[in-house]
């Protein structure tokens, strides 16, 4: 039956929002290990680093694709897309040495801003 789905999405029953949430964390966590592999795999020329990236990439692909039973694809892909600028921004700063400078910084703050005001303001993930 159409729109007997929270959000249209394919697939069976919607998990709940904390769940959702949480799977959608650990899939921003397995794109920054799969970023961060694909930085050491230095151009996929280092076999392990290369196969970590694909791992790590379809573990985050499908983590995301759960989210999408109960979360909008846009709210998720912001949220997927904010958290990981900063995260991987971080990873580079402490495990790669790669500084950034003040309007970097504002800029990434602007963005947990935004992710901030959709997730407490929005009523897009009200059902």
């Amino acid at each position: 039956m159409a729109g007997s789905r929270p959000c249209g999405g394919p697939g069976g029953g919607a998990m709940n929002l904390s769940a959702t949430y949480a799977v959608l964390f650990a899939a921003v966590v397995c794109e920054v290990f799969g970023t961060s592999a694909l930085l050491a795999s230095q151009h996929f020329s280092r076999p392990l680093q290369s196969c970590l990236v694909v791992v790590f990439y379809a573990a985050a692909l499908v983590g995301i694709s759960f989210t999408f039973r109960a979360i909008p694809m846009g709210i998720v892909y912001a949220i997927w897309s904010g958290m990981g600028i900063v995260m991987i921004a971080a990873v580079g700063w402490f495990g790669f040495g790669q500084r950034i400078d003040l309007p970097g910084t504002i800029g990434l703050g602007l963005i947990v801003a935004g992710v901030v005001v959709i997730n407490v303001f929005s009523k897009t993930l009200m059902h």
